[in-house]
């Protein structure tokens, strides 16, 4: 679309839910901006959204009453199955930032849940463990976590959940075609 061309008018449904919305949105963009890829645009969106509603979910039924963020649940349990772990590895497998991990650790280990200690190997570096009180919490947090993760998967099969692995694994696998940038 050129910046002397008006845009086409188009009919707003009175409510839009997310459905309606990517209805409108597919097209708004093959009409107004010459769109081509509105699959990829639904299959992006729709996968982005899946993933907010059950990390919402996730966070404010089992880990907000808690006192604990999604990103605090995702440290203490990388740490407590990998651990003790060093600071930029927990960093890469929770997908956050080094500096997300640090901010994150102050709050947890004075909190009485996450120790910190200098790395014997390598003094600049810190090793990031669970206490004994940050065990027994994740531990059952987990456990309640778990319940829920089933019944979200439950509304698909067994074999219909192995092929969203698949599916994802996949989709998450081949980003090394194009220049994706984002964290590991």
């Amino acid at each position: 679309m050129t910046d002397d061309v008006a845009p086409v008018p188009v009919e707003v449904p009175e409510s839009l839910d997310f459905w309606s919305f990517i209805e409108l949105a597919n097209r708004r963009l093959s009409t107004e901006y010459g769109s081509t890829h509105e699959l990829a645009t639904q299959v992006l969106l729709t996968l982005n959204r899946a993933s907010n509603v059950v990390t919402y979910d996730l966070e404010s039924s089992i880990h907000r009453p808690r006192g604990l963020s999604w990103s605090a649940f995702r440290l203490m349990f990388v740490t407590w199955l990998a651990g003790p772990v060093e600071s930029k590895t927990a960093a890469k497998l929770t997908g956050m930032s080094r500096a997300a991990v640090s901010n994150l650790t102050k709050t947890l280990v004075s909190g009485g849940l996450m120790e910190r200690s200098p790395d014997e190997r390598d003094g600049r570096s810190v090793q990031l463990s669970l206490t004994e009180k940050g065990r027994s919490e994740i531990g059952e947090i987990y456990r309640e976590q778990n319940e829920r993760e089933h019944a979200w998967a439950s509304v698909l099969t067994e074999p219909e959940q192995r092929i969203l692995v698949m599916l994802l694994d996949k989709l998450i696998t081949n980003r090394s075609q194009f220049d994706v940038r984002g964290r590991n």
